[in-house]
């Protein structure tokens, strides 16, 4: 039976490094595999661009607002209220459906790249 590729790959890292991204990954509300992946993208940013790091952090920064912008403050109530319109008008399940299968393109490309 043909092994499944899978988008990550296990590395073996000091204990050290480990022990350091688990602590300034709780602050920031990320994983240990998250925190990792963040100092390695800051890095190549600035290996590759040279950008000092904290030029580097603001282009992350300003990425991932692009990427997840700040949500409006609203109330419960106008949050139901856009959610029973959303659910009763079939958008959500449309959405959902659209999600999955995106998903599973994405995956499927994916695994042809791997391959």
């Amino acid at each position: 039976m043909p092994a499944t590729a899978s988008p990550f790959a296990s590395v073996k890292l000091p204990a050290s490094l480990v022990q350091q991204a688990r602590e300034a990954a709780q602050p920031q509300r990320r994983s240990v595999a998250g925190q990792i992946e963040y100092w390695a993208t800051l890095g190549r940013i600035a290996d590759e661009t040279g950008l000092t790091v904290q030029e580097a952090r603001e282009v992350i920064a300003l990425y991932d607002a692009r990427l997840h912008p700040a949500p409006v403050d609203e109330s419960l109530d106008a949050i139901e209220a856009r959610f029973v319109t959303t659910e009763t008008s079939g958008r959500l399940a449309q959405a959902e459906r659209d999600t999955v299968l995106a998903n599973r393109q994405r995956a499927l490309a994916s695994s042809r790249k791997a391959a």
